[in-house]
């Protein structure tokens, strides 16, 4: 059972100038993803909700430094990518 990934044009643009800002991390972003994809409560993504202004969405771990925020759509199957970034960008949306 795989979810369905959708990528906003506002992640778009924050992603492009992640991958620009940290080219090391590319396979890790994209493996990542690909797992999200497969299994987004696999234990290694670290997923976990969010509150306060944040509430409503979710987190995953790229690595221990960067995250990725999500909003879930379990009935549909999808996942909408919302911010990626370091700790504190990501958790300043």
């Amino acid at each position: 059972m795989t979810y369905t990934l959708i990528f906003t044009d506002s992640y778009k643009k924050r992603a492009k100038r992640f991958a620009k800002n940290h080219p090391e991390l590319k396979e890790t972003y994209r493996k990542t993803l690909q797992l999200l994809a497969y299994n987004p409560f696999h234990p290694s993504l670290r997923i976990h909700p969010l509150k306060g202004k944040l509430s409503g969405l979710h987190s995953i771990s790229i690595n221990p430094s960067y995250r990725i925020t999500l909003e879930m759509m379990i009935t549909e199957k999808e996942i909408i990518l919302i911010n990626v970034g370091s700790h504190d960008d990501v958790y300043q949306t």
